[in-house]
């Protein structure tokens, strides 16, 4: 499933794809999108962890935070895990285009989790020996 935003010029994805009961999100966007961070939020501890790669000028990817906003929406709905790898980069970049994009990544978040709600999940529990 898919799920698009655009605002002030520019346009943010979030593909997601259900691995049984867990969630995989690439929310990517702008002019040159990329895998910055990826963020895991684990379901029975609760917690949420965070990788930054080195950009391209040695800088650490901040991309984490809309992804942060998009996970604090789903969380509640969440029937498992989630990954969330992303990277919005958009070429000159302007202030209001920056403001824009907490605002769009909290919209696909509303998108997701109205998805999630209507979903019939049949999440299959592994058996062991």
């Amino acid at each position: 499933m898919n799920f698009t935003i655009q605002k002030s010029g520019l346009q943010m994805q979030a593909e997601l794809k259900i691995i049984n009961g867990d969630l995989l999100i690439v929310l990517t966007g702008g002019d040159t999108p990329h895998i910055g961070t990826i963020t895991a939020f684990d379901q029975a501890t609760r917690t949420i962890t965070t990788t930054q790669f080195t950009s391209h000028d040695n800088r650490k990817h901040k991309d984490q935070v809309l992804a942060e906003e998009l996970l604090n929406i789903i969380r509640p709905v969440l029937p498992g895990n989630c990954v969330i790898t992303s990277g919005v980069h958009v070429n000159r970049i302007t202030k209001a285009q920056i403001q824009a994009t907490f605002p769009m990544a909290q919209n696909l978040g509303q998108q997701i989790k109205a998805w999630l709600q209507e979903l019939p999940l049949e999440i299959k529990k592994p058996e062991y020996h």
